[in-house]
């Protein structure tokens, strides 16, 4: 079953590791730095993404380096500016600005020649949007897509996003999982969600149940982070107060996202607009 790791300061040191757990699959981390502060990471067996927060940076990848990273204030200005490393590449990340925030999503992903990946930089006008949903429907989010479709080729199994939800709008919604291989009808991929509202003190409700009628329910706040194994899993911001995810996918086998839609609900696919766009963009 899902749990919640409420906000809490982790000083730099990974909220996910990627070793245990129920995302085994999955390392999450914040980083916080201030100006000329370094940090560096290399995680075995995992290829990983620093995607900037707020703030401007260095990031230097197996000798590579990219210059003058991230260009926003904040997650709420604007796309983001990120870098890829290749499974087990160390990662150094110099901080430009007077404070920065990245986080670095992972996802494991063994390789048995590194030399055919490369790091590369996935720049702002790079990250696709999917815009899903309506306001009449009460399900209005726009799905900005750092590794995607745009990275095909270039990357694993790992798929991240941040997705934007109007105020007391659903997300997630049609309810779906995807927690089995079951060929063109499902494939299993961990997922983390981590939360922020604008303005913070807003609030939403994750809801995780499976098809044996088991369900979880937890109040997501500022800075939470939610951790899915399997169930459906749709969620709502509370009305005032607009909703931000950062979202990790991890492939178990594949990196071709294949959404089970709860048959109850899937007529609300037609009305619901661009959820099938939404569907092709993870494929």
């Amino acid at each position: 079953m899902p749990r919640i790791i409420h906000a809490y300061e982790n000083k730099n040191q990974p909220i996910l590791p990627g070793r245990k757990g129920l995302v085994p699959l999955t390392y999450f981390n914040l980083i916080k730095l201030s100006k000329n502060e370094e940090y560096a990471y290399a995680v075995p067996r995992f290829e990983t993404v620093a995607v900037v927060l707020s703030g401007t940076v260095d990031i230097e990848v197996a000798g590579m380096q990219f210059k003058h990273i991230g260009q926003r204030k904040d997650i709420w200005s604007g796309n983001a500016d990120s870098v890829y490393a290749p499974s087990g590449e160390e990662v150094s990340i110099r901080c430009r600005s007077s404070e920065a925030e990245i986080a670095v999503a992972g996802g494991r992903f063994n390789v048995t020649n590194n030399s055919l990946w490369s790091p590369f930089r996935i720049s702002p006008d790079e990250v696709l949007m999917v815009d899903v949903g309506s306001t009449e429907t009460h399900s209005h989010r726009k799905i900005y897509h750092i590794l995607g479709k745009n990275t095909e080729g270039r990357s694993g199994n790992l798929l991240v996003s941040e997705l934007y939800a109007d105020p007391g709008c659903w997300s997630g919604y049609p309810p779906h999982k995807h927690d089995e291989d079951q060929g063109d009808i499902e494939t299993r991929f961990e997922e983390v969600y981590h939360y922020r509202f604008d303005p913070e003190n807003g609030f939403g409700i994750q809801l995780v149940f499976q098809a044996d009628g088991k369900e979880k329910l937890f109040r997501t706040r500022n800075r939470d982070t939610v951790i899915i194994d399997k169930g459906y899993h749709p969620t709502v911001t509370s009305p005032g107060h607009k909703q931000y995810i950062f979202t990790i996918l991890v492939g178990a086998t594949t990196r071709s996202l294949v959404q089970n839609f709860k048959e109850e609900y899937r007529y609300l696919m037609d009305q619901i607009p661009g959820i099938q766009n939404m569907v092709d963009h993870f494929k």
